[in-house]
Formats: structure tokens, C-alpha cells, sequence
């Protein structure tokens, strides 16, 4: 493990003109942002130690949400991946939780142990909660709305998994930190123009043809008698199943066949798709 990182602290990397080096630590990676200058942003996940699945969206999403915010700037996915290869290294997590900050011209990673959620979440679904809060831009990935969510999940009610962003017509948008799919009479909907676009989301979308219908529309508070099953979808969370939204137990209150077969799905193709970030054993020249 690199020096500068103790023991269940996260490390943070910077690449700047090339060059790769240790920037600091702190208690997470939420905390590290906070220190971090204000940018876009993209949390993934490593699979068998180095690998992480589709790379390249994470990055277009950085150049995007960087452009978006005004700072157009180029980001080379090689760079990228040698940036994350020295920070698995220097740590050594068994699993990892990373966050990329892309503040032009600096990137930063900021890496943690991997802590999945209890398998009881995925066997029994979560309870999530609507709120009145939405991204002022939901197509960029904006590190200013880590602060908003952080604020929000802090007014949770107490055993409330996620909030559920609401517009003013009723829409569920997305979770503070998650992608939203409900399916309703058959057909599977999650919001498009108003959400951002998690990666993880558009696995789902991928995956999902020919298992059911989609529709790039939301399903409505209003609705939720009507939903057959929900479930929430981010990197870290992989596919969690929501059996009570509100007051409204959500189908039989158990997580749903459709939700089962779409987790199969997801992990078949991350078997499949997982690459390693660098191949540890040709690298040299790191510190």
C-alpha cells in the first residue's frame, strides 16, 4: 500500500501534464471530493481486482460533462487507465470503489475499499422515499451535486434506502445517487431527457431488449399502485430491487421475476465484458 495511505482511509491520485502523483487521503471518497476543485465527475467499480466495465463511457462522460460545464478539454482513455492502474496498485484493494474527477487540465481518482451492500438488501428490496429535489442540469455528471445529495441524505426518514427525485408533474426522475426503472402494465420505463444517463443505466438498456418492452418515459407517484416491480441501478449497487416506495409496497412487496432475470443479464455480461484497467505484470516505472 502506498505510504501516504493509512489503513481504511481513501487515497487520491492526480494526473497533471503527464505525470501521475499521490495528492492526498481522507475517511472516503465522498470527503475526498469535497477537498477537490469543482468539476465532472463518474464512480465505477473494479471486478476481480483491475478490471471495470466499459471505461470508455466513463470517460466520455467526463469530456462531456466537463464541456457542458464550460471547460472543453480532451481526455486521452489511455491516460486514464494509467492514472487508475497506479492507483490499484499503490492500494491493493481486494475490490475498489474509484471516483474520477476531471477538473481541466488536472484528473483525480479517488479510491476506497469496496463495501457491497448486505445481501439481504437484494433478497428482501429497499425502501426508497420521493423528494421534492432535482439536478439543475441532469445531463452533466457535476460535482457541485454531491453537496445537494449529501444534505438529502442526511433528511432521509431513518431506514429510507434512496430519495426519489420527483419533477412537478408527478415524474419519478432518479434516485440522489441511482437510475430509476418501474415497470408498469408490461413495459419497463425510466425517465430520459430529465436523468442523468448512469453507465449502469445503460447496461439496463442494452439488456433489456427482447426481455420486455422500454419506454424512456417515467412512471408517475400517481402510478405506483400500478407498478409491478421497481428497481435501482448505479455502479456500486449493480441492480437493487425496491419492493416499497412511499407508503406503496411495490407488487407483492418481494423483489419480482423481471428484476431477477434483468440481474442475470447483468451479470452474464459483466463476465463478459470486464477488462483490466492495465495488465499489472508489463507495468514499470511506477513509485
Amino acid at each position: 500500500m502506498d505510504a501516504g495511505v493509512g489503513d481504511g482511509l481513501a487515497g487520491t491520485w492526480q494526473l497533471r501534464e503527464g505525470q501521475v502523483a499521490f495528492h492526498s487521503e481522507a475517511p472516503t471518497i465522498a470527503a475526498a471530493s469535497q477537498d477537490l476543485p469543482a468539476g465532472a465527475y463518474t464512480t465505477l467499480r473494479t471486478y476481480q481486482r483491475n478490471r471495470v466495465v466499459r471505461l470508455d463511457q466513463h470517460v466520455k462522460r467526463l469530456v462531456d460533462s466537463a464541456r457542458i460545464q464550460g471547460h472543453a478539454a480532451p481526455l486521452d482513455e489511455a491516460d486514464v487507465r494509467r492514472l487508475l492502474g497506479e492507483a490499484l496498485r499503490s492500494t491493493g484493494h481486494p475490490e475498489s470503489k474509484l471516483r474520477l474527477t476531471f477538473a481541466p487540465p488536472s484528473l483525480f481518482v479517488s479510491i476506497e475499499p469496496l463495501e457491497p451492500l448486505p445481501e439481504s438488501l437484494y433478497r428482501d428490496g429497499v425502501w426508497c422515499v420521493t423528494i421534492p429535489v432535482r439536478r439543475d442540469h441532469p445531463e452533466a455528471k457535476d460535482t457541485r451535486f454531491l453537496a445537494t445529495a449529501s444534505a438529502a441524505y442526511g433528511a432521509l426518514p431513518p431506514g429510507a434506502h434512496e430519495g426519489l427525485m420527483v419533477a412537478e408533474d408527478g415524474s419519478i426522475l432518479e434516485g440522489l445517487s441511482s437510475n430509476f426503472f418501474a415497470i408498469v402494465d408490461g413495459v419497463l420505463h425510466t425517465e430520459d431527457a430529465r436523468a442523468l444517463h448512469g453507465i449502469t443505466r445503460s447496461i439496463i438498456l442494452d439488456i433489456c431488449h427482447g426481455l420486455m418492452p422500454v419506454s424512456l418515459t417515467a412512471a408517475r407517484v400517481a402510478d405506483l399502485d400500478r407498478v409491478a416491480e421497481c428497481f435501482l441501478t448505479s455502479v456500486s449497487r449493480e441492480i437493487l430491487p425496491v419492493t416499497r416506495v412511499d407508503h406503496v409496497t411495490i407488487g407483492p412487496g418481494t423483489p419480482g421475476p423481471m428484476t431477477r432475470a434483468v440481474t442475470a443479464r447483468f451479470r452474464a455480461l459483466v463476465e463478459r465484458e470486464a477488462g483490466p484497467v492495465l495488465p499489472f505484470a508489463t507495468r514499470s516505472g511506477t513509485s
